[in-house]
C-alpha cells in the first residue's frame, strides 16, 4: 500500500462569500464540500487528511467536519498561526492577516512525511482529479504536480473570478498567470477592456501534488520573504509563487494533469444553491454515499 496525505488548506476565511465556507451545509444531510473532497481522496488511495486551520475555528471546524471524517480517516490538524514563524522572526503584535499558503505549508513540516497532495476546503475538484494526482505521487519520480481544470468548468453564472491561467509545454508546467476578475471565458485588468480565452484554457484550482523536500524550499522562501515584509500587515507569501521559483531555477518540474470534471465552488452566497442540486443528484446517482 502506498501511502499519501490529504493537506486541506481550511484556515482562511471566505470574503466574498462572507462566511465560513469550510463548513457551510451543501449536501442533503449537512455535508461540507470538505466530506464529498475527502471522500473522493479516500477512494483514490489517500489514507491521511491534515487539516490546516487556525485555533479560532477549532472547536466548530471539529465538530461539524472532524468528527465525521474521523470516523473513516487518519486525522490530524496543523495550526497555521500568525506567531509560527522560523527561528530568529518574532511577529509584530499588530499582525492579523495569516502569512499565505506558503506559510500554511511551511506549518506542515513536522506533521506530514508522506508525498501528498494539496487543496482548498472550499473546492470540490471531483473524483478524478484525485484519482489522477494519487497516481502521480505513487509513482514517486520526484517531480511535483498540479491537476489543471479547463475554465469553461470553472466559471460562476454570479460574479467574476481569479483563476491562475497556465502555460503548459510538453505537458509542464511553465507559467501560472494569475487573471483576478473573469467573466464568461473572458478577463479584465481595468473593467473596461475585456479579453477573450478559450473555454479550454488550462487553469488552476490550486490542487498540487508535492514530495516532502517542498517543506525545505517553503523555509527558504519564508525567511527570505520574512526579512523583506515582517512589518508589512498585508503581505502574503503564496505556493504558486515558491513552486515558479523553483521551476524558473530549474531545481524542480511541475506536470500538469488535466482533470475535465466540473470543478464547483461557493464563491459567493448565490452560488450554493447550484451546487447544492448538482452534489445532491451525485448522491442520488450512487457516485456518494454518506
Amino acid at each position: 500500500m502506498f501511502n499519501a496525505t490529504l493537506v486541506v488548506l481550511a484556515a482562511g476565511m471566505g470574503s466574498r462569500f462572507g462566511g465560513l465556507k469550510q463548513i457551510e451545509p451543501i449536501g442533503p444531510g449537512g455535508e461540507a464540500l470538505l466530506d464529498f473532497s475527502i471522500s473522493d481522496a479516500k477512494k483514490a488511495g489517500f489514507n491521511k487528511v491534515v487539516f490546516v486551520i487556525k485555533k479560532a475555528i477549532e472547536k466548530d471546524f471539529k465538530e461539524t467536519v472532524g468528527k465525521r471524517i474521523e470516523k473513516y480517516m487518519d486525522v490530524s490538524y496543523v495550526y497555521q498561526e500568525t506567531n509560527k514563524l522560523p527561528s530568529g522572526f518574532e511577529c509584530p503584535e499588530t499582525r492579523e492577516k495569516p502569512w499565505g499558503t506558503g506559510h500554511a505549508i511551511y506549518c506542515c513540516k513536522d506533521i506530514v512525511k508522506t508525498p501528498f497532495a494539496v487543496i482548498n476546503a472550499d473546492d470540490y475538484y471531483g473524483a478524478e482529479a484525485y484519482r489522477q494526482i494519487y497516481n502521480h505521487l505513487k509513482k514517486q519520480d520526484g517531480n511535483y504536480c498540479m491537476v489543471g481544470f479547463r475554465l469553461v468548468n470553472t466559471l460562476t453564472e454570479n460574479g467574476t473570478v481569479s483563476r491562475g491561467v497556465c502555460e503548459i509545454e510538453n505537458g509542464k508546467l511553465k507559467s501560472v498567470t494569475e487573471r483576478t476578475k473573469i467573466s464568461d471565458c473572458k478577463y479584465t485588468e481595468d473593467g473596461k477592456n475585456w479579453f477573450p480565452l478559450s473555454p479550454d484554457t488550462v487553469v488552476s484550482m490550486n490542487m498540487w501534488g508535492f514530495t516532502t523536500d517542498i517543506f525545505n524550499y517553503c523555509e527558504e522562501d519564508l525567511i527570505g520573504f520574512l526579512k523583506d515584509n515582517i512589518d508589512n500587515q498585508k503581505a502574503e507569501i503564496y505556493l504558486p509563487v515558491i513552486v515558479s521559483n523553483l521551476m524558473e531555477k530549474n531545481i524542480k518540474s511541475v506536470d500538469v494533469l488535466i482533470a475535465e470534471d466540473k470543478w464547483y465552488g461557493v464563491t459567493y452566497k448565490e452560488d450554493k444553491e447550484d451546487v447544492k442540486k448538482a452534489l445532491t443528484d451525485k448522491i442520488i446517482k450512487g457516485e456518494y454515499k454518506f
